[in-house]
């Protein structure tokens, strides 16, 4: 069972755009946010699987491809001198957004990189006008959850139910 926490700060009409800025620190290599473009697959998806996002019985190289049909716009890499160590996929259907597939490779992690895909995403969906952004996060992953509690998404009482469709 999971729950789907939820964010709704940054979508209000006081609300300011947020920044990228200085979001990973003095330290750290800027990260470049840009468009997914297919060459970056084989890097994604060697990503993904790294951060352990490849849910058993699941194709990511399929997800890719179907992300490309649908809102390609929303499907994000970051950047650090060229390779792809960060990225994140939203899904907006009018009424609220789903972010799916944040990654940041583990040797880049706790630099602000997370964080400013995650900015980037919801500066995207507030320009589409999306009033609320929706993510699930396992259970059985309680750093994760603090992560985005961090970043101001709070849980809600829900249970996520789900069901596989055959060929």
């Amino acid at each position: 069972m999971m729950t789907a926490p939820t964010i709704d700060a940054g979508f209000g009409p006081d609300d300011k755009r947020e920044s990228n800025e200085q979001a990973a620190g003095p330290k750290a290599i800027p990260l470049t946010i840009r468009p997914y473009q297919p060459a970056d697959e084989d890097a994604v998806v060697d990503l993904w699987k790294r951060c352990k996002l490849v849910a058993s019985g699941s194709d990511p190289r399929a997800d890719i491809q179907r992300k490309l049909t649908v809102q390609p716009e929303l499907f994000l890499v970051g950047t650090l001198l060229g390779k792809v160590v960060a990225t994140a996929m939203a899904g907006d259907d009018g009424h609220r957004a789903y972010l799916y597939y944040l990654a940041v490779a583990p040797e880049h992690q706790r630099r602000g990189y997370g964080r400013k895909m995650v900015t980037q995403i919801l500066n995207l969906l507030r320009e589409r006008g999306c009033p609320k952004l929706n993510l699930f996060v396992s259970l059985k992953n309680p750093q994760v959850i603090a992560f985005y509690e961090h970043l101001g998404f709070k849980q809600n009482q829900m249970v996520s139910l789900g069901r596989r469709f055959r060929g």
